[in-house]
């Protein structure tokens, strides 16, 4: 049975981070239950047994109290079978909202993986970012989430937080190793349109960010970590299988305000409105906001370009080479892509500017 990923988006979140652009709302904590009841309606309508991962995300989930985490658990167990029945169950969770009471809950219900938001283990840039937490929350929340059961645990740190310099990056994330997740994920900042970041005019120094990165690289591949996607590091055999099935284009099913899914060929997105998400649940009607099917040179592109996040590279298909083969072999001239014989995968180079690559084969086309 080809895998396939269900994903549930948690909106919530105490406070807006300054870099942040998801779909997410600090506070609303009077219609949070409202919410989850429009989350199980949705369910009903897409009851499915055989779905291989489950991803809770957000937002922060582990926002929710525990009797609210106990009725997600049940909806999934009711629609999709039990938590535990699922080869990889991961749920987000921040350090200041994850209890020892929230952490035994989960692990009740199966979930076998975690997904930690750091960011930094430096207070000072925590603050800068708008973060609610310390590193001394972290690491209370971590050690507590390692004691309640939790062996797979993903960490984010963020490279180019306005002020950091290569030093505290570097010192932060050897703090990190230290710590031993099996699983890391470490992002650029992205200053996107619509964040305070934005509208404050923060900019980011992309050679230090690049520096900060290749240090990323050196230290957790020297300490047993496998660089396995363009962000992602983890411990051998502790990739994320759902984020995989993204990247190798399998079908995955979003519930929640602003999820997307693609099945059988569509991809659609909810609405992102915490309110219209509800209101149209509520009235019985799909709250779909966005819905497209790609075929041909447009789905091979897409199909590429996800693919070539991950490091292994890709096989290229006889239809990938015909559409595809010119703007390939300039990436290789290039130096951002390197070709042996039907597979192609980033550069070192290309690594760091693999956006570079990826606008080949998204629609309009240059032959167009």
């Amino acid at each position: 049975m080809r895998p396939r990923g269900l994903y549930i988006h948690i909106p919530f979140c105490k406070q807006k981070c300054n870099y942040c652009d998801f779909a997410s709302f600090a506070g609303k904590e009077q219609v949070r239950q409202r919410y989850l009841c429009a989350l199980e309606k949705e369910a009903a309508a897409y009851a499915d047994p055989s779905y291989t991962t489950l991803y809770v995300g957000g937002g922060t989930p582990s926002l929710l109290t525990v009797p609210q985490l106990q009725t997600l658990g049940r909806m999934v167990t009711k629609y999709f079978g039990p938590v535990a029945h699922f080869v990889e169950s991961t749920f987000e969770a921040n350090p200041e909202s994850l209890t020892a009471e929230k952490i035994a809950c989960l692990r009740a219900l199966g979930f076998n993986r975690l997904s930690m938001g750091l960011q930094s283990f430096h207070d000072t840039e925590l603050k800068t970012l708008g973060r609610v937490h310390n590193a001394a929350q972290f690491l209370t929340a971590y050690q507590a989430a390692h004691r309640g059961g939790f062996e797979n645990i993903n960490v984010d740190l963020i490279a180019g937080v306005p002020g950091q310099s290569l030093q505290s990056f570097s010192t932060g994330l050897g703090r990190l190793v230290e710590v031993n997740p099996k699983h890391i994920s470490v992002y650029g900042l992205q200053i996107e349109e619509g964040t305070p970041f934005f509208a404050q005019g923060v900019t980011c120094d992309q050679g230090l960010m690049r520096q900060m990165l290749e240090k990323a690289h050196e230290v957790l591949t020297r300490n047993g970590y496998h660089h396995y996607e363009i962000s992602n590091y983890a411990k051998p055999g502790y990739e994320s299988k759902h984020n995989t099935l993204y990247w190798q284009n399998g079908s995955y099913l979003g519930l929640g305000s602003a999820a997307a899914s693609c099945q059988k060929g569509v991809r659609r997105q909810n609405e992102p409105g915490l309110e219209a998400y509800i209101s149209c649940v509520e009235a019985g009607e799909k709250p779909t906001a966005f819905s497209e099917r790609l075929t041909g040179k447009a789905k091979e592109g897409e199909n590429l370009l996800l693919a070539l996040r991950q490091l292994d590279g890709v096989e290229l298909t006889a239809r990938q080479r015909a559409w595809f083969g010119a703007e390939i072999e300039r990436h290789v001239k290039n130096g951002l892509l390197t070709q042996a014989g039907k597979k192609v995968k980033l550069s070192k180079e290309g690594l760091y500017l693999a956006n570079e690559v990826f606008r080949s084969f998204v629609a309009p086309f240059e032959d167009a």
